[in-house]
């Protein structure tokens, strides 16, 4: 058997090694504890200050409060533009664990479409990571119902309450009214950021766009306490919102809407004032179009087909719209040729049913193409006669007719409340070599004295020049607001128009002159619309307009049958009544409408009728 061995410990040796790794183990655990007694003196003493605040941004934030958008009104207190409670899908993207996750999953719950996604998206940009971005607008009741049983598995998704713009009267004088829409980020870019914080709508079109400033209110701010998960457990301190101030138009919308439905299958723009004081009556543009769908952000498909549809709803023709004005401009050349002492009131011209330069073959043909005979100013007008102003046009020159022409506004802003309005073309010598760098030929002023040419103006001038021309040269500003009600101090303001030079004239006949050949127009013997003038109960002025849309060749006749309608010629007129106390004066454009007499003629009549009869105690027949 093998021999038992015994093995002796060395007790003092393992001693020893045991303390000292009782020490090793002490020391680690004493410099951890210091570490943590450092930092914890670091974070509580050295630099309680700081953290004690950045915990207090956590549990408190300040929240911006959206005021409510002013209203808008008609004359008669119509309300046009309100704000109503919808609700809608919020989401905090830095309370959101994995945004794309989460996203499809919102849309297995409720619908969300590819354009709330690229409107979420492009929103986001805009603002911070802790702002609250919205990604569906106006929730239904159903889909607030399937959210909330679903609530709980999005944390910093949310729905809240919010007011949304509405226009109870959708289409009718939306091109006056305008509408509001999503700030862009070109737009978000150029604002002062702190006037509309919280708040995500401004005024893009019409009297929304002009008085953004009146209408957005002043924004309030609210302190408030929040959990973990950012949701608002209670408000500590509130500045509340100052409301917009509210406005009231000089539109009155049952006119408004009469006037739309005349044009209603056109294209075409009226507008209508009031000369004494440039109040805008009715401000219409055919085809228009629904400003709600504008509101919340249109979809892609639906504002292709506006924006691609060859009768333009979004072009606003009644401020934007520049034409040639034909005809409608013979009564103010025929003032300019009395001022400048061209012609008088009794001077003659002979029509023989066109017009030639000395030495040339070319013939300027009169629309009556077996001529007039002999022609004053006051038949000339009431005939139309082409010949007599081309002759006038010559023998005043152009620089001469575009001077006079400026005082009417004709080249020039009218100044009326509305965005993007177009100036018009009033044509100089100066302005063609600025231009094309050529000369002004004769033949150029014989058309522009027809308003052809490189003239062209809006339907808003020649009714603001219409109704200058009622008043024997007293000049007033369209407006269309008529006062802003700030409801916060109870204090209204009353918008007048801008005070501007009158226009004078050497005599004061020369005005008699005019409207009296423009009366004859109407309701005289051999008037070019006398049969829009039989059976009114008033008297009134008017001029009719033929535009050319293309040119006819020297020996060829338009024959509207043999070409497409876009390239019929435009039927204006204008016209004001009562002669004697004028309430209202128009400008009627329909593009492609044929002959002044036959199409804008008759629908002014109807204008007028709407508006007088009642107002002159008169009863309709």
């Amino acid at each position: 058997m093998p021999k038992n061995r015994f093995v002796l410990k060395d007790a003092a040796s393992e001693y020893r090694m045991f303390s000292s790794r009782i020490v090793i183990a002490l020391t680690f655990i004493i410099l951890a504890f210091g570490l943590i007694i450092a930092r914890a003196v670091y974070l509580q003493v050295i630099n309680h200050e700081k953290y004690i605040t950045l915990s207090e941004n956590n549990r408190l934030k300040i929240l911006p409060v959206a005021p409510a958008r002013g209203l808008i009104y008609d004359k008669n207190g119509v309300l046009l533009a309100e704000n109503r409670i919808s609700y809608s899908l919020e989401v905090v993207p830095e309370q959101v664990g994995h945004l794309e996750t989460s996203l499809s999953q919102l849309r297995e719950v409720i619908t969300i479409d590819d354009d709330d996604i690229a409107r979420f998206k492009r929103a986001m940009k805009q603002k911070r990571p802790f702002d609250p971005v919205t990604l569906r607008y106006r929730l239904t009741e159903d889909d607030i119902a399937k959210f909330s049983v679903q609530r709980y598995r999005f944390p910093g998704v949310d729905v809240v309450s919010n007011l949304s713009r509405i226009y109870p009267l959708g289409s009718i004088g939306v091109h006056a009214l305008g509408y509001v829409g999503r700030i862009s980020e070109k737009e978000f870019e150029t604002l002062q950021k702190s006037d509309y914080l919280g708040n995500d709508y401004i005024g893009k079109t019409g009297i929304e766009r002009f008085y953004e400033s009146d209408l957005r209110g002043k924004v309030g701010i609210r302190q408030v306490e929040t959990n973990v998960q950012g949701r608002v457990v209670r408000v500590l301190e509130r500045s509340p919102s100052e409301p917009g101030q509210n406005l009231y138009l000089n539109i009155d919308m049952s006119f408004q809407n009469y006037v739309e439905s005349l044009i209603k299958d056109q294209q075409a723009a009226i507008v209508a004032i009031e000369p004494a004081t440039g109040a805008i009556l009715a401000l219409a543009s055919m085809p228009n179009y629904d400003p709600n769908l504008f509101v919340n952000g249109i979809d892609v498909k639906t504002y292709k087909e506006l924006r691609e549809s060859t009768q333009r709803p979004l072009y606003n023709r009644a401020v934007h719209g520049s034409y040639p004005p034909g005809s409608t401009i013979k009564p103010f050349v025929g003032l300019a040729g009395l001022e400048y002492g061209v012609r008088t009131e009794n001077s003659r011209t002979w029509c023989s049913g066109a017009y030639r330069l000395p030495g040339q073959k070319h013939r300027y043909r009169c629309w009556k193409r077996s001529g007039h005979g002999s022609m004053n100013l006051f038949h000339a007008i009431e005939q139309s006669c082409d010949v007599y102003f081309y002759d006038l046009a010559l023998d005043l020159g152009v620089d001469r007719l575009a001077t006079f022409m400026n005082r009417f506004g004709f080249g020039k802003l009218t100044g009326i409340d509305l965005k993007g309005e177009s100036s018009g073309l009033m044509p100089s010598r100066e302005w063609k070599r600025a231009r094309f760098k050529r000369d002004w030929f004769s033949g150029e002023s014989i058309i522009t004295g027809i308003g052809q040419g490189y003239w062209s103006a809006t339907p808003l001038q020649l009714a603001v020049a219409t109704a200058t021309l009622s008043m024997r040269g007293k000049y007033r500003q369209p407006r269309i607001v008529f006062t802003v009600d700030n409801a916060n101090i109870n204090e209204s303001d009353v918008i007048h128009s801008v005070p501007q030079a009158n226009i004078t004239v050497k005599d004061e006949k020369f005005w008699d002159t005019v409207i009296s050949g423009m009366r004859a127009v109407v309701q005289g013997n051999n008037g070019t619309a006398r049969k829009v003038g039989r059976g009114a109960r008033y008297l009134f002025a008017g001029k009719t307009g033929t535009a050319q849309v293309i040119a006819i060749k020297q020996n060829e006749r338009y024959d509207a049958r043999r070409i497409a309608k876009k390239f019929h010629d435009h039927a204006l007129f204008i016209a004001f009544a009562p002669v004697e106390n004028p309430q209202i004066a128009l400008a009627v454009v329909v593009e492609n409408g044929g002959g002044g007499s036959k199409t804008a003629a008759p629908i002014a009549r109807k204008i007028m009728d709407y508006y007088l009869l009642p107002r002159l105690g008169l009863n309709k027949k």
